[in-house]
């Protein structure tokens, strides 16, 4: 009888992760601005720190978030800044479930092309707002990793001056599903 019910205990918990890892399989990010695995124009390109482009966030549109979604989060990430630790792009927070894109342009530091009660997180460039890609001359391309989070929360409560990584863990600890794309760029010496 005992390995009976530990035999249903354990189908029962690898039942309970198949379906929890089905409920976000549909979960999908797209962009009309970039194609996922291409390189990002001068539109996405930082202007500053050397780099000369228009710095204007993408459009990005999800479909597919599970049934129990309550608000969105979006990050934009290259884990090939040479930082020891990544450099966070952009960082977008308490968009509501109703939502279901974000328009080109968005990352403005007013934050007014954004769904009402949005939040722009601090990224790494010091203030909230998109911060296009801008990596070392001479560098192989990076990675410039866009993912929206699905969340079981309708508010990520954060301080202001709160950091991307603070965001990042928030978003982790309230997260359903994810969904990504992955873009590079690169400059000449």
């Amino acid at each position: 009888m005992m390995h009976s019910t530990l035999r249903s205990t354990s189908l029962a918990a690898v039942l309970a992760m198949c379906v929890s890892l089905a409920h976000g399989a549909g979960f999908v990010l797209t962009s009309p601005s970039i194609k996922p695995g291409s390189m990002l124009t001068e539109v996405q390109v930082f202007n500053g720190f050397g780099c000369t482009g228009k710095n204007v966030s993408p459009a990005l549109k999800w479909s597919g978030a599970p049934k129990d979604t309550k608000s969105f989060a979006v990050t934009v990430y290259d884990p090939d800044a040479p930082t020891g630790s990544g450099w966070w792009h952009w960082v977008v927070y308490n968009i509501p479930a109703t939502a279901v894109e974000l328009p080109e342009g968005a990352g403005l530091p007013d934050g007014k092309q954004l769904p009402a009660g949005s939040v722009q997180g601090r990224t790494d460039f010091g203030a909230p707002g998109f911060g296009g890609a801008c990596p070392p001359k001479g560098d192989k391309p990076h990675r410039y990793v866009f993912t929206v989070y699905a969340l079981k929360t309708d508010k990520l409560d954060i301080p202001p001056d709160g950091t991307a990584a603070l965001v990042g863990y928030m978003i982790n600890a309230n997260k359903l599903a994810a969904a990504t794309f992955t873009a590079k760029y690169g400059r000449a010496k």
